[in-house]
């Protein structure tokens, strides 16, 4: 189980945290004792929004204030609570006053995300403050979520040393394991007897044997299919990348490492649905076992598909394993994918984009990712750049000349591959460039926490 926090013990004393929006700051500080406002006055306490102040008592600390986000800020940076979670001393604290439901649900989230670290190579300092949960958060939930994500950025921050195909099976099957899920694989030349051909394509070339991780979860409700990309490392192929093209390649299997974090999710929940999880695990290496440019490959579904580019070979697997969940005919399939760089030319890292023919699915994702702060943004599935994925030779091709939309014409390709079902894809980055609030620098979950909000509404729950 990934390791993150525990809420303090609801029955045991803490410490009063203060928060102080800005505006607001006057009034509170004529309610306080005059030796706490004269000691906030001379300290320049300002309550900014982040702003940290211990305050003293008379047997010694006596609580802390913090400057509360205000509009502008609160727009700008999510879990702001974090800072204090990282800033306060050890012991236990307790928010004082009253807080909404979606900001106490974000504070203690946030509180928890703050203390992950990984620390497989290094050792970390752990988080000191611990907290009491505020009154009305579901506090089992919250940690789940946390453990999910905590999961979700412990395999995506793991080198590709110590994560290929092989041992994303094996942390699958750990999950599996630990909540009684179903695990089977489809291992090397097995997936052409399985009719997988694409992925084992692309993986083929690889020391380290390409496979399709299935785990299954659940016997009665709808069903719900996750789809995940598994490229462990990607050099790009023959079409090989630059070596500054390769410094983030470990986080390629990103979308696996979501579905996995969401599977936890779900699964630790009970939500009453039938769960599927599909991992075509891969390394997208260089032998003389590797795919070519301009070969032509016949997929799962049996369309053909022209390789213009080795580079772009997460679609390839991702379409085998899109035709395998979309063949039972589910009632909602989910693909997750750290698939183009045209992503995030669009919206930056800090956005997840997504794509569904369906209006409704997308105002309930939107929705949930405004109330659980997981920003998600919705592309179209555009008709007209259909024929910009049509090569003349085969049905598809993977990599269309030209350069304009590349999230959307591979959102196109996958679409191909679902045809029974209700479908969304997420283009995902799964990595955070910077520290910020509750997400330190290296792999991150997206679009994880507004899915897991939305399902009950997605799927009838």
């Amino acid at each position: 189980m990934p390791s993150i926090p525990a809420f303090a013990d609801p029955d045991s004393p803490a410490l009063p945290l203060h928060l102080v929006a800005r505006d607001g700051l006057a009034a509170w500080l004529k309610d306080q004792p005059p030796a706490v406002a004269e000691w906030l006055r001379a300290t320049g306490f300002e309550a900014k929004p982040g702003e940290l102040r211990l305050l003293p008592g008379e047997g010694g600390l006596a609580g802390a204030v913090f400057g509360a986000a205000d509009a502008k800020s609160r727009a700008r940076d999510r879990f702001l609570i974090a800072k204090a979670a990282a800033g306060l001393p050890a012991g236990n604290w307790q928010i004082a006053g009253d807080l909404d439901p979606a900001a106490r649900d974000e504070a203690a989230l946030g509180w928890l995300l703050a203390g992950y670290r990984f620390d497989r190579y290094k050792a970390g300092e752990p988080q000191a403050a611990r907290l009491k949960a505020p009154a009305g958060v579901d506090t089992a939930r919250i940690a789940a979520i946390a453990a999910g994500e905590a999961l979700t950025r412990d395999l995506i921050n793991t080198p590709a040393s110590d994560l290929g195909p092989e041992e994303l099976e094996a942390a699958a099957v750990v999950l599996a394991a630990e909540f009684g899920a179903d695990l089977r694989a489809i291992r090397g030349d097995e997936l052409l007897a399985e009719n997988l051909p694409m992925i084992h394509a692309v993986g083929r070339a690889s020391a380290r044997a390409p496979r399709l991780i299935e785990l299954r979860w659940g016997g009665t409700g709808p069903q719900l299919t996750l789809v995940g990309k598994g490229v462990c490392f990607d050099t790009g192929g023959l079409d090989i990348k630059p070596a500054s093209g390769m410094l983030l390649m470990k986080k390629d299997m990103g979308g696996a490492a979501t579905v996995l974090g969401l599977a936890r999710m779900i699964m630790a929940q009970e939500l009453k649905l039938r769960l599927r999880v599909l991992v075509p695990a891969v390394e997208n290496a260089i032998s003389g076992e590797a795919m070519r440019p301009k070969d032509i490959l016949t997929s799962r579904k049996g369309l053909t598909v022209e390789v213009n580019n080795t580079d772009a070979e997460g679609r390839l697997v991702l379409a085998d394993a899109l035709a395998l969940a979309d063949e039972e005919k589910p009632d909602l399939v989910v693909s997750m994918a750290t698939l183009t760089g045209a992503a995030r030319v669009a919206v930056g890292p800090d956005l997840a984009p997504f794509y569904t023919d369906d209006d409704d699915i997308a105002v309930a994702l939107a929705g949930a990712a405004a109330t659980v702060r997981d920003p998600v943004w919705r592309m179209p599935f555009w008709d007209p750049y259909e024929s910009i994925i049509e090569p003349g030779i085969a049905d598809l091709d993977n990599a269309p000349a030209g350069g304009f939309a590349g999230s959307i014409t591979a959102a196109l390709f996958l679409r191909r591959f679902v045809e029974a079902s209700r479908y969304i894809h997420f283009d995902i980055y799964g990595h955070q460039p910077a520290a910020a609030p509750a997400r330190p620098k290296g792999g991150v979950g997206q679009g994880a926490r507004a899915l897991f909000e939305a399902l009950p509404q997605l799927l009838g729950l």
